[in-house]
């Protein structure tokens, strides 16, 4: 998420940023992995806003996060666009909550051992 994010904010200064939400609006899945690992700046929520919109209802949209959706609003910043991007996600959502150590730490600690 914050990689594409990144390049939709370039993309908007270029003026293709259009185009490239067209390509991502075509994909029938969409995974935003790490949405909110890097704090939204005020360029990129309206951009996320777009991407959510397009999908709503039409596409499919994974998004994992290492917070949990309760305080995604938080991480958003702008209230406004917080209130539209979580309508539009939560109350359609299948939630998964993991809880416990990390695979990569349990992993590193098994190779540990050998």
């Amino acid at each position: 998420a914050p990689k594409l994010l990144g390049a939709l904010k370039v993309a908007k200064v270029k003026g293709t940023l259009e185009t490239e939400l067209k390509k991502i609006e075509r994909c029938q899945l969409l995974i935003l992995d790490d949405l909110f690992i890097v704090p939204l700046d005020a360029k990129e929520c309206p951009i996320l806003l777009e991407i959510i919109e397009d999908r709503h209802e039409r596409k499919s949209l994974i998004i994992t996060s290492q917070y949990p959706s309760s305080n995604w609003y938080d991480m958003v910043g702008d209230p406004t666009i917080a209130d539209a991007i979580l309508d539009r996600i939560i109350h359609t959502a299948h939630t998964i909550e993991l809880y416990g150590e990390s695979m990569r730490k349990l992993r590193s600690k098994k190779n540990e051992k050998f």
